[in-house]
């Protein structure tokens, strides 16, 4: 069976592939959205984390014996706590200076990050065992769907969705919004907006870690990792509108899904189709799809 000339197991395998991508972008740029919203500063350090997230899981199966379940909720939470001491002891230093010092002193910090663990591992990547629970997968009858990638899909529209309407729905959510626009207002009412700002940044990059343990057995776990992939999750944040919580987990899953299909009928323009996308958007609407205009 063919589609637009494409045999259906090619195409299905492909858009496959870009929803995967889609649920990283997705989770990514969720972590990077929270943390411009609230602290104003376009995190460089994001991929440097979501690349100690799956070292992390290395490291504790390696050393520990401690499974990729566990993992799950151990790398982001040591990830989230660490995030909260950086942002208590360095970055609240620099909240009343230009965005630029924000934005250098974040890719100062990925760079150190990424520079400790390839002196340590090396550039070349490590292999993490696939679980036992993610062996195998299924046959859809078009396709043949690896349980460890409908896992990755599944796990990120749960995170999204937990995250979107935490924030959406919830007390601490409507706290959060109100920091945002109103800190000290909303500082006025009794809420402690200095830890609610350390929270959010804890949690922020906890995403981007909980991101790490899930692209482990997947992908290969290097220093490069995160680099090579958070350059095209601020593309997605651009597009959704910086800021946007909704828009970064709409725009990552869509701008997956689009790259997947690129890569079908013109897989030479699959690398640089959202950075298309993006000058397209700036062009039209500069705030981005879901960004608020000044």
């Amino acid at each position: 069976m063919l589609i637009f000339g494409v045999p259906l197991q090619l195409f299905s395998t492909q858009i496959m592939l870009g929803l995967i991508n889609g649920a990283f972008y997705a989770i990514l740029s969720l972590g990077l959205a929270i943390i411009f919203g609230l602290l104003n500063i376009v995190n460089f350090a994001h991929g440097a984390f979501y690349m100690l997230g799956a070292f992390g899981a290395l490291l504790l199966l390696d050393h520990l014996g401690i499974n990729y379940w566990v993992a799950l909720a151990v790398v982001p939470l040591g990830i989230g706590l660490a995030g909260c001491v950086i942002e208590r002891f360095v970055l609240r230093w620099i909240y009343d200076l230009d965005h630029l010092y924000g934005m250098i002193l974040t890719f100062g910090m990925g760079l150190v990050m990424v520079g400790v663990f390839r002196n340590l591992y090396g550039a070349t990547g490590l292999a993490y065992s696939m679980p036992a629970g993610l062996q195998g997968g299924y046959n859809l009858g078009f396709m043949y769907l690896p349980a460890s990638r409908a896992f990755v899909i599944v796990a990120s529209v749960v995170v999204c969705l937990a995250t979107w309407i935490a924030i959406e729905k919830t007390r601490v959510g409507s706290w959060l919004r109100a920091a945002t626009e109103k800190p000290h207002l909303t500082e006025a009412f009794g809420i402690n907006v200095p830890l609610l700002i350390t929270l959010t940044y804890g949690f922020g990059v906890a995403l981007a870690g909980f991101a790490g343990v899930l692209a482990a057995p997947i992908f290969s776990v290097n220093p490069m990792m995160g680099s090579d992939l958070i350059i095209v999750v601020f593309a997605v944040v651009v597009i959704g509108g910086m800021g946007s919580i909704s828009g970064a987990i709409l725009t990552g899953f869509m701008l997956g899904f689009v790259e997947g299909l690129t890569k079908v009928f013109w897989p030479q323009a699959s690398s640089t189709v959202i950075f298309v996308i993006m000058a397209i958007v700036l062009l039209v609407r500069p705030a981005g799809l879901f960004g608020k205009q000044e």
